[in-house]
């Protein structure tokens, strides 16, 4: 009889626990890639795509120049000549390899500055839904991280408490 009531109460208890909190997920990601914006996005990229590809080539079409130049002129240029053209042929190819380098973190940024009013668009309808349904986290369903926590369920400050840190607002 005892191990009915514990099990009953413990029962009781998870249920209770249940209702007090409502998880849910979203893909933000997936949603993106659905909304019409991102057509528009995916051009624009492609355009600074372009951009940059064309500022590439111009570079690598300089070098190429400079590098035909000192193979037919070399044998007239006087030492000190060589060793300036030389040094001006090494810079502009450790411009190209930085540029190359520098291009993907630029698209990135590029990416993020054309998706961030759209990440905020989804995170505005995320909210509404949250609060007409009363969840108190949502989780990211292609990570680990949270989008959103109730704030009663957040105990950071009461971590840091324990800890014997104050935090001042």
């Amino acid at each position: 009889m005892k191990k009915f009531i514990v099990l009953s109460g413990l029962i009781l208890l998870s249920f209770s626990t249940l209702a007090q909190s409502k998880v849910g997920s979203i893909d933000a990601d997936y949603i993106l890639a659905n909304l019409p914006e991102m057509a528009e996005v995916n051009e624009d990229l492609k355009s600074y795509n372009e951009e940059l590809q064309k500022e590439l080539q111009t570079s690598i079409q300089s070098y190429e120049t400079q590098v035909k130049d000192y193979q037919a002129n070399n044998a007239t240029f006087s030492e000190e000549e060589k060793k300036v053209k030389e040094e001006e042929i090494i810079s502009l190819e450790n411009e190209i390899k930085g540029f190359r380098q520098k291009a993907g973190v630029m698209m990135q940024m590029k990416r993020n500055e054309l998706t961030r009013p759209l990440y905020e668009k989804i995170n505005t309808a995320m909210l509404k839904v949250i609060e007409t349904e009363n969840y108190t986290q949502i989780l990211h369903a292609g990570g680990n991280s949270i989008a959103y926590s109730s704030p009663e369920f957040d105990i950071t400050l009461k971590v840091l408490e324990l800890l014997g840190i104050t935090i001042e607002n």
